[in-house]
């Protein structure tokens, strides 16, 4: 599984034109709201929210539902992202709602404490990843005990093991890979590379 995360890298049109360029059903777009419509429709990559709110009413202004992201043909969003976070009621009640909307979520961990917590809500897949190392040139998968750790956690469950943060090259893939994982979120070393589809190549032949 590989997660791409759009974040705002790209605006207005650039994010359609990158999409494009990037165009692989090997790939999960986790691109702003605002462009998931046209990816699902002019691309091949597999469309995720980056975020979705728990609200159910229809007047709940300015907020993101799962039944309007369910409208339009959505199935994964990612919650909880280090760069948006939410209480743990909000997200129990918010993978409840996505659950009736058929909506697979992406729940992103911070830290084994949490974990122990979140695999009981249940989600398709939760994603370890250390908040120090987002953005960075430090790989989490250079400290494995902990990835190690996550994965065995979840051994039992039906929870697919996700790691990202400062992710930058095959290599870090592969050892995500190795440590056990089934899959990586990334961001800025795509989203910044002037070569973004010979990375994405290289990372869906990885194993």
């Amino acid at each position: 599984m590989i997660i791409l995360n759009f974040k705002n890298y790209k605006t207005g049109k650039e994010v359609l034109a990158f999409a494009k360029k990037i165009s692989s059903k090997k790939i999960i777009a986790a691109a702003p709201i605002i462009n998931l419509q046209d990816i699902t429709k002019k691309t091949r990559l597999i469309p995720c929210a980056q975020h979705v709110d728990d609200k159910t009413s229809s007047r709940d202004t300015g907020y993101v539902t799962p039944k309007a992201l369910g409208a339009i043909g959505i199935q994964l969003t990612i919650l909880n992202h280090s760069e948006h976070q939410i209480p743990l009621k909000q997200i129990k009640e918010t993978i409840r709602e996505c659950k009736k909307n058929n909506i697979k979520v992406i729940l992103c961990t911070k830290n084994l404490g949490e974990l122990k917590k979140f695999k009981k809500l249940g989600p398709h897949a939760i994603a370890y990843e250390n908040p120090k190392f987002i953005a960075s040139k430090t790989s989490i998968t250079n400290f494995p005990k902990p990835i190690i750790s996550f994965v065995k956690s979840l051994e039992k469950t039906r929870i697919i093991p996700l790691c990202g943060a400062g992710i930058n090259s095959k290599e870090d893939v592969a050892t995500a890979y190795k440590l056990g994982c089934k899959g990586i979120l990334v961001s800025s070393w795509i989203m910044k590379s002037k070569n973004p589809t010979k990375f994405l190549k290289e990372i869906i032949k990885t194993k």
